[in-house]
């Protein structure tokens, strides 16, 4: 039953992508409002599928803690669910994306009209300065800039290794850090297209108060979102 399931859902996802990116591609020559509308009721769709066909609900917790307006929310990352889901809750999200993933069909002209930060890690300095002007930028828009400090997917339970690009950010900012942390790779897998049913959980914590320094401020971004990702898990 668990693989019959998980085939519908990947024939809606897989499908979903370009009936919207082609059917809704006028949105593209419109304000950005208009693109990151058929963005977000693309998400709804695929978390649509994924409740009734797959048998995973997703579900918001720490909403007191959701960041509105212009933030900076760094996110545990386990899987595809962690960009799609994000949509849904979230206002107006900007994503720190790898800038190899722009040129693909579909979701490349999407980042591209909704001005994601796009980052050329080969980079490496450049791409960092880069990252700062983009995200100073986007965050004067009044958009919540979403970043995974591990920069790839982990196993759920397996500690990520946190990279200190989030930091650059934090410090030129001189504000909060939002943090989320997710159980979501235990339903929907980093790899293979098997999807197992049960409660996918996003919670918002606390955020970290602007002026840490470097080295605490990485310490207990890490130590937060680890433990409650950790502690998702064991619900």
């Amino acid at each position: 039953m668990i693989i019959l399931r998980s085939i519908l859902f990947n024939l809606w996802l897989w499908l979903s992508m370009p009936l919207f990116a082609v059917g809704l591609s006028p949105a593209l020559l419109m304000p950005h409002r208009y693109a990151m509308a058929v963005i977000r009721l693309w998400a709804h769709t695929v978390l649509f599928g994924l409740r009734w066909l797959a048998g995973i609900k997703v579900v918001v917790t720490g909403l007191e803690h959701r960041p509105k307006g212009a933030a900076l929310l760094a996110g545990k990352h386990q899987g595809m669910l962690d960009i799609v889901a994000p949509f849904t809750f979230l206002d107006d999200p900007c994503f720190v994306l790898k800038k190899e993933l722009t040129p693909l069909p579909f979701f490349g002209w999407f980042a591209w009209k909704t001005k994601m930060i796009a980052v050329d890690r080969a980079a490496h300095s450049k791409a960092l300065k880069d990252m700062v002007r983009q995200t100073r930028v986007r965050l004067a828009e009044g958009r919540q800039i979403l970043i995974f400090p591990e920069g790839t997917r982990t196993l759920p339970g397996e500690p990520g290794d946190y990279k200190p690009g989030v930091a650059a950010i934090y410090r030129d900012l001189d504000a909060p850090c939002h943090l989320m942390a997710t159980d979501s790779g235990r339903c929907w897998p980093a790899k293979g297209f098997i999807y197992r049913p049960g409660v996918v959980t996003f919670a918002f914590l606390p955020p970290l108060p602007a002026g840490l320094k470097r080295a605490e401020f990485m310490a207990r971004l890490e130590a937060d979102i680890e433990a409650a990702s950790r502690g998702l898990l064991r619900d």
